[in-house]
């Protein structure tokens, strides 16, 4: 397996209804969370184990599961850390008509996180859901006050995000908006910083009912994926399995003319080049929680 790009995901075991992770090979899914489990019981204690390397080494040979075969988890189902950095991109910044360029940061709750092909919910009372893609970064290992030089050093790998916002509960600045819960889909799978030689070279496009509704590179960030992890950590130590989500392009529903929101019933996308597509089914809260 030497050579191919290693991703690695939480989901549910089907035969025993369980939580494990594991590696993807094509259509086949190896179920590390069984041959590890006595140190490893998720992937995020393996990251904090520092067993990447190892895991990219060793000889899969007998698949436990297909993709379709899964239900999948957050890729980090409980990170102790989540940062979101807004208006990361100039034409988002445009859009929104912000003009300060130090990080402008919120912070999202592990509950708010729900995974690829599950449910991202909009709240009942909310008529401005709004869709937000965005690259998410999942940190490696203890990463306090690092200088940006060394910063990606310090990163586990990489996945998509829909940073699903509820506008219409953003009264005075984000955290209110953004923590509902199952409204920020995550996934499908870490692709590890080995496979992504540069991260600011990375095109991210986001599909509503198919329709492109979002299109730019990680180029365009104002603040650098390495700027932020060394601004954040300035302040927050970070340990492995937190997660920095990177903002979000132009072209949000917000400022379209008319609005353009999700409503119940949507199928939303996020795709990232070299880490693959993010896929939900926009439900409401309500019958979700009724299940």
């Amino acid at each position: 397996m030497r050579g191919s790009t290693m991703k690695l995901l939480s989901f549910i075991n089907p035969k025993t209804g369980n939580k494990t992770w594991g590696r993807i090979e094509g259509n086949h899914i190896y179920d590390l969370g069984k041959r590890y489990s006595a140190y490893f019981p998720d992937l995020k204690s393996a990251i904090a184990g520092q067993v990447l390397d190892e895991l990219r080494q060793m000889k899969l040979e007998q698949a436990d599961f297909t993709l379709d075969e899964v239900q999948f988890l957050p890729v980090i189902e409980n990170p102790s850390k989540i940062f979101c950095a807004g208006m990361n991109y100039m034409e988002k910044r445009i859009e929104f008509e912000q003009t300060i360029n130090a990080p402008t940061l919120f912070i999202r709750f592990p509950d708010s996180l729900t995974a690829h092909d599950g449910a991202l919910c909009k709240p009942d009372d909310s008529s401005e859901f709004d869709y937000e893609g965005e690259l998410a970064v999942v940190i490696g290992k203890d990463t306090d006050n690092v200088s940006r030089e060394n910063a990606l050093e310090h990163i586990a790998g990489y996945s998509c995000f829909m940073d699903g916002s509820v506008r219409d509960m953003q009264f005075t600045w984000f955290t209110s908006g953004k923590n509902w819960r199952k409204t920020g889909a995550f996934g499908p799978w870490l692709v590890t910083r080995d496979d992504i030689t540069d991260p600011q070279d990375l095109t991210i496009k986001t599909y509503l009912n198919g329709n492109q509704v979002q299109n730019d590179s990680t180029r365009n960030m104002v603040n650098s994926i390495a700027a932020l992890v060394e601004y954040i950590s300035r302040f927050s130590p970070l340990v492995a399995g937190d997660v920095i989500i990177t903002g979000s392009p132009g072209g949000v529903g917000k400022k379209r003319n008319p609005p353009l929101f999700m409503q119940e019933g949507d199928v939303i996308e996020v795709e990232i080049d070299k880490i693959g597509r993010l896929v939900n089914r926009v439900s409401s809260l309500s019958s979700v929680l009724s299940q």
